[in-house]
């Protein structure tokens, strides 16, 4: 990193006020709760629901395009061939669409329309995913478009390594999927292990260990199980517990086992202190960013495209992992393997707590979807472990299939399981904490 020339896109103190000033507002859109008519939320959760409530025949309207887009654009574009894994959800989500005509249009078999199944998908899920994420898009371009993710990335720099085996760098990759999403920070993460600034083994423990979802979809989760009134302790709980269970990870089979050569550590600018880089970093970028209402505008794109392809997935394959957990035994056979971390967590009904944890495997909403009736710790727990899991068969383990990182589906599997056992036992703990605090309830 180099001292920063400004030239014509202004002054080091106009770029350190848009630092400063952006990253403020991005950091109040997405934290402070704010009261509105009785309800305390956060502010992006407010504008959601208020679409929602006062626009619902415009919401419906614009959910079912970007279905339609997110289902038919891989068909025109040509990349529904791109592999097997691409083939198979391509053909689910214009499933998805059809589901969606069944439930608009009451059509089909009386079992899908039971207040658990197409109902719940659409209207709780589906409609929010839709309205939250192009939302929450908007004020990503505050969050991260204006150096605040350059400045924390340096300033955790030095516990990258000793930490997670990562190179300071990765920082931005860890960030930019809490306060982005999993497939801004796996674009991140490819384009750099490409460049060959990642070795193999990096990669893969920051693709399956940081790239998680993001703000935006942790705020459908909580209002899905009543946790919005502890939208603060839900969403640090879940970073800390996140990134507890990485470190962890990093250093067991099958990532400690790939290939690693050496560090490729960068070190600080001569004559600058880290704090001092770090705000470098953050006014460079500041100074060097488009202007605010393209920065909106290209977020605002991105967050519809990704909202296109998760809606259609949420239909069809939420509905497929209902039917699955409720008509087969499938999951009760997954869950069996975590029985042993849910019983030592002391649940009230550990079985119904480690099949439901086995469903976000299939898709990370499942868990709140079959929790939604459970005491407050098993939510919360669940909430967190949807997260902290990181890999899900309808969207983020496709996308770590699409890099360039040598992964085998095994390794994925084993890295879920491990992933989500540790986060139950790390999380129980803290819910019940809470719980008897007063925290939750």
């Amino acid at each position: 990193m180099t001292d920063v020339s400004y030239g014509t896109r202004g002054s080091r103190g106009a770029s350190l006020f848009k630092l400063v000033a952006y990253s403020l507002i991005g950091i109040f859109v997405f934290f402070v709760p704010v009261t509105i008519a009785g309800k305390s939320t956060i502010p992006l959760d407010h504008a959601a629901t208020a679409l929602s409530t006062y626009a619902r025949p415009a919401a419906v309207v614009f959910v079912c395009m970007l279905i339609l887009y997110g289902a038919f654009a891989p068909f025109v574009q040509g990349t529904w061939r791109t592999n097997t894994t691409q083939m198979i959800f391509s053909l689910l989500r214009v499933l998805g669409v059809v589901l969606t005509a069944m439930y608009l249009f009451n059509v089909g078999p009386a079992a899908l329309f039971a207040p658990d199944m197409l109902p719940f998908l659409f209207d709780k899920l589906v409609l929010s995913v839709g309205l939250i994420v192009p939302v929450g898009a908007l004020a990503l371009g505050f969050l991260i478009g204006y150096g605040l993710l350059e400045f924390t990335g340096v300033l955790v720099q030095p516990v990258m390594r000793p930490i997670w085996r990562t190179p300071g760098w990765s920082a931005i990759d860890a960030v930019a999927s809490f306060v982005g999403s999993y497939s801004l920070a796996l674009l991140i993460t490819d384009r750099v292990f490409r460049e060959g600034k990642y070795t193999v083994r990096e990669a893969a423990i920051i693709a399956t260990g940081f790239s998680t979802v993001s703000a935006t979809f942790m705020v459908i989760v909580a209002r899905t199980l009543g946790l919005m009134g502890s939208w603060n302790l839900y969403f640090w709980t879940t970073l800390v517990v996140t990134f507890i269970v990485s470190a962890i990870t990093a250093r067991l089979w099958p990532l400690a086992g790939m290939e690693h050569p050496g560090d490729r550590d960068q070190p600080l600018p001569t004559g600058r202190n880290r704090f001092q880089a770090a705000i470098d970093a953050g006014v460079e970028q500041a100074a060097a960013a488009k202007s605010l209402p393209e920065t909106l505008r290209e977020n605002f794109m991105d967050g519809l495209r990704m909202a296109a392809m998760i809606l259609p997935s949420i239909m069809a394959v939420g509905l497929l992992g209902l039917l699955t957990a409720k008509y087969t035994p499938i999951f009760d056979w997954l869950g069996l393997t975590l029985y042993p971390f849910t019983w030592i967590a002391q649940f009230d009904d550990p079985m119904l707590a480690a099949k439901s944890m086995a469903a976000g495997l299939a898709e990370m909403f499942l868990p709140a979807i079959l929790l939604t009736e459970a005491d407050v710790a098993l939510k919360f727990t669940a909430a967190v472990v949807s997260v902290s899991q990181v890999l899900f068969l309808s969207a983020s383990i496709p996308c770590v299939l699409a890099t360039s990182i040598p992964f085998r589906f095994r390794d994925l599997l084993v890295i879920w399981y491990a992933r989500t056992a540790l986060s139950i036992l790390i999380t129980a703990p803290i819910a019940w904490l809470a719980v008897s605090m007063g925290w939750l309830g």
